[in-house]
Formats: structure tokens, sequence, C-alpha cells
């Protein structure tokens, strides 16, 4: 499948995901949401794929926001439209059963934060500046910015940086949690570097286990612990009946390194 604002490989069990709208700093207009629906679909079924890459083209940008074009034509209905469109995507992306990591090098503001925000990790390059500025246009975030954000950093940091709209650099978005990792160097290269050995790692274990881990946190997060413990019993069941969990011990008391099917 072709892409026209997307950029979309496979090499070695990862997929990259690369927003391409350079000009305007990869800003998500409606044919961005409709691609990243399209590609993420394809993810979510492609057993091949085991961790996605998620960045954008260049050095300047992750995503710079919304398409102010398409906001400053919306009223109420169709802005509602727009916003369960955009948290509709953002949600798939978050549930496509496997890890996504955002690579953020440069701006990532307004609904290019909430994209990084709907990932599994984020990691950072020394030039990132993420923010939801969307106060400054008379606006809240509305792809998830609200919900998702003081879920990650904590309700009094996450409206320092709604009621503000304080744009923040690399080095305070790792000291607050927004991002798990900052990665050192000048330009593109190393943060790609850094993402695809973590992606490595990921993709190197039994990908119905990685896709365990993922459902336990999701699914259990806001519950008690007694009602988390038992997603946990249950998804810990499961995989005790597969091919995999069979392959995983079998290979560790033989001394081998295991071959993951999948099953």
């Amino acid at each position: 499948m072709s892409y026209v604002t997307l950029i979309y490989e496979v090499e070695n069990s990862i997929a990259m995901v690369t927003l391409n709208r350079p000009q305007v700093l990869h800003a998500l207009n409606t044919q961005v949401f409709d691609e990243l629906e399209k590609v993420f679909e394809n993810i979510e079924r492609d057993q091949a794929v085991r961790v996605v890459l998620l960045m954008g083209a260049g050095e300047k940008a992750f995503a710079a926001g919304a398409d102010i074009n398409e906001l400053a034509a919306t009223d109420a209905v169709s802005g509602a439209e727009k916003a369960r469109r955009g948290q509709e995507v953002f949600s798939r992306i978050e549930n496509c059963g496997k890890p996504v990591i955002a690579l953020v090098n440069g701006f990532a503001l307004g609904g290019g934060c909430e994209l990084a925000l709907a990932c599994t990790m984020r990691l950072a390059g020394e030039r990132a500046k993420l923010g939801q500025p969307e106060v400054k246009l008379g606006l809240i975030p509305g792809y998830g910015g609200t919900q998702r954000l003081p879920r990650l950093v904590g309700q009094s940091r996450a409206l320092r940086l709604l009621l503000t709209g304080e744009i923040i650099g690399a080095e305070e978005a790792l000291r607050i949690g927004l991002v798990d990792e900052l990665v050192r160097g000048e330009g593109r290269e190393p943060l790609m570097r850094r993402g695809v050995e973590l992606a490595t790692a990921i993709a190197s274990s039994a990908p119905a286990a990685v896709a365990g881990c993922l459902e336990a946190v999701q699914r259990g997060t806001g519950l008690g612990l007694r009602d988390g413990l038992e997603i946990e019993a249950e998804i810990f069941g499961r995989l005790c009946a597969t091919e995999d969990k069979n392959e995983g011990t079998t290979a560790f008391l033989q001394k081998r390194p295991p071959v993951w099917t999948g099953r």
C-alpha cells in the first residue's frame, strides 16, 4: 500500500512509520489521520511486525500540531467530530497490540505531542520541544492530551503545561516524565540508532508475551489491585498454552536461544 503523507518500511520485524509533510512540519490534517489509520490497521494484522518506530522526516519536527487551516474552518459540530476522529486514530495506535516508540526530534506540539502521548514510549533528541499550546488558539487539546498527559506526568504538572501553553525542552520533558529517555548527539541519527536498538531488544522477545504485557498494563491501569491481578492471571494462563511458552522454557533448559513463531 502506498501513502502520500507517510513513509512506511519494515526491516527485521521493525516497522518504521515516518510522517512526511516537511513543508508544514508534518502538521496533522485529515489525510494524515486517514493514512495513520490505514497503516496501523496493516501493522496490527501483520504478524511479521513486532515493534513500531514513529517519527517525522528531517531534522525539524516530529509533528508540529494540527493543521491550523482545517481548525480555523470548524464550528461546534465539526470541531467535536474532528476531535473524536483524532481520538479514534490515536487510540488505534495506542491499542494496536504492538509497542510503538515515538522518536521525537524537533517540535512535538499540540496534536504532535498528543500523538507522542499515544505511543508506548517516547525517546527525545536534544533538540526536542514539546508542549500543548492550544490555549493560545482559544482551544484545549482535542486528541487525548487532557487525559493522557495527567496520567503520564501527574495532574499539577499537566495543568501547568495545559494552562500556560508552555513549550519545554528535552531536559525538562525527561525530568517530569513526559519522555522516557533523552538521546544525546547532533541530528537525527543518534535518536534513530537508539530507537532501533530498543526496538530490536523488544523484538527479540516472544511476540505474544510482549502483546500480553501491553494488554495487562492497558487493561489494568485505573483498576483496583485485585482486579488488575485477575487480568494478569488470565493473560499468564493464556500464554501458558502457547507454543512460544513451550519453546521459551525448553530453550532455557537446553541453554540455547529460543526461536519464536508467534503461536
